[in-house]
This record gives structure tokens, sequence and C-alpha cells, in this order.
């Protein structure tokens, strides 16, 4: 009988909303683009991301980065542990301050925060792939994004430091460190928001509320 996992650290950088996701400007406003309206929808996807990640059944400690305080103020009123960026700056920087502080006795995620259609079992069902590939000798794994370039969820196994390598081409990156691919029907992980035409395919697959009440307030349930 298979040892179940333990429970995964997972650590998610938010960046400040007025730097966030500027290829989405004008997404929230039909195409206006006023700074306010962009920071909810920045928000809303860092939001509904989250609430995924809490409700998820592998999920131990999670660390929410960043600077922002609106972010900070937002996420701390409803429980979620959320620490400054760390000394250097960077979103790579970001994962390795909050993996250090989950410490490495266990496995620990990096998950990116854009991930509006994420559901629970989809990432737990990645997470246990995870351990399985841990359970057969990997040290790190990984979730290729939608377009198989990008990455959405790098993983690491206990005993060993997270070697985080986010950015343009990252899925080839971690490939060549070392990490092993996860495979499985996880459409709502592997679809994260840079761009109208991701929101549009996010929306699709089925948003969370925060985001969906971003873009249509007037919807039952908004």
């Amino acid at each position: 009988m298979r040892t179940p996992p333990p429970p995964f650290g997972l650590v998610v950088p938010v960046k400040s909303l007025d730097a966030a996701k500027t290829r989405l400007r004008g997404a929230a406003d039909d195409g206006v683009g006023e700074p306010t309206a962009h920071a909810r929808l920045a928000l809303a996807l860092a939001h509904d991301t989250i609430a995924a990640v809490r409700a998820a059944i592998g999920v131990g400690r999670l660390v929410v980065v960043s600077a922002d305080p609106v972010v900070a103020a937002e996420l701390a009123a409803v429980g979620v542990e959320v620490v400054p960026d760390g000394p250097v700056a960077g979103l790579n920087e970001a994962y390795r301050h909050g993996a250090r502080l989950l410490g490495t006795s266990g496995p620990v995620a990096a998950l990116q925060a854009d991930l509006p259609a994420l559901r629970p079992a989809e990432l737990d069902a990645a997470l246990d792939a995870a351990w399985r590939a841990f359970t057969a000798g990997a040290r790190a794994a990984f979730c290729a994004d939608a377009d198989g370039t990008g990455t959405t969820m790098l993983v690491t196994a206990p005993g060993h430091e997270l070697d985080p390598r986010f950015g343009v081409g990252s899925a080839a990156r971690h490939r060549a460190a070392g990490a092993v691919e996860l495979v499985g029907e996880w459409p709502g992980l592997r679809r994260d928001v840079d761009t109208a035409d991701d929101l549009r395919v996010a929306a699709e697959l089925g948003l969370g509320p925060h985001t969906r009440c971003v873009l249509a307030p007037s919807a039952p349930g908004c």
C-alpha cells in the first residue's frame, strides 16, 4: 500500500498591484485601463488562486510573499499568512524567500498567482503526482503551462532546496535542471493568465468568484 504524501508547504508570490499583469490592462473595464480597475482584477486573480490552494486537501502551510500593503491586508483578512519580499527583488527570489520560511523537512511547491480557473482537486492530483515522482527518486517536478513553454508550479522533494527558474521559457530551464515534468489533465492548473486571450480561455474553464465578479459585477452572486 502506497504511503500517502505529507502535507505540502506552498508559496505564492503576488506582485505589487500597480506592476502586476500589465498585458491585462484594460481587461476589467472594456479597454480603458483605469488603474483601480486593473488593480481589482490583479487582486481577484490572486484571491481565486489562493482560495483554491486553501481548499486543497494536500496543502499544509501556505505562505504568500508580497510587498503590496493592499494585497497583505486583503489576504490577511481572510486568514492567509503574508510575508514581505526578501532583501533581493524578483519573482524567483520571492519564491526562494518563501521556501526558506517553509523549510526543507517536507515537500514544497511554488505556484503562480494568476490561476483563476484552478480547482482544488487539480492541485491535489498534481501534488500527488509529484509525490509519486519523489518516491521514484526525483528531486523536483514541475507543471508546464498550457503552451508547454512556461511553468505554473514547481515542486521540490523533502530535504532539497527549491530552485525556481520562472520566466520566459521556464519549462525548458526546469527540465534542464533535472525537474520531472508532471503529466495530467489539469486545465485550470495549466491556464495562467497573462493576456486577454488567456483570460477568455480561463473563463471558458470557469473562473473563481472574485475574478468573475470583477469582470461582471452585476452578475448573480456579485
